[in-house]
């Protein structure tokens, strides 16, 4: 959880949010507060492993190691080599290959650690 919002995963792998919209940080494709926890449809067909909430950003880890993030992009705490919003989960390619077993999200950066133990940072 972060100041504003919330995010929880299902025994089956799915990714619920609710709290501020702002940002998009949701991941539900707009800026809309949830006020009672909505399913990420956008990472339907992806087993979720982990999440993180940050400021105004929210990160996730799939089964296969694939690191996912949405919100708001200043910074480049999204990943995506761009400070872009992300209005909906999208896979960090920069860190296809590895696999990610861990992500933490900051008020303006983004953690990653691989398998191996490297960290990666925005």
């Amino acid at each position: 959880a972060a100041a504003n919002h919330n995010l929880a995963i299902t025994a089956d792998g799915a990714v619920w949010s609710w709290g501020y919209g702002y940002r998009c940080k949701l991941g539900h494709g707009g800026e809309q507060a949830q006020q009672q926890p909505r399913k990420v449809e956008a990472l339907a067909g992806q087993r979720v492993v982990a999440v993180s909430a940050g400021a105004v950003h929210s990160l996730a880890i799939t089964a296969d190691g694939s690191a996912w993030s949405w919100g708001g992009g200043l910074f480049g705490r999204l990943g995506h080599g761009d400070q872009q919003q992300q209005l909906l989960p999208k896979k960090i390619e920069t860190l296809a290959g590895r696999r990610i077993v861990a992500v933490s999200a900051g008020e303006n950066h983004s953690l990653a650690v691989t398998a191996d133990g490297a960290v990666w940072s925005r």
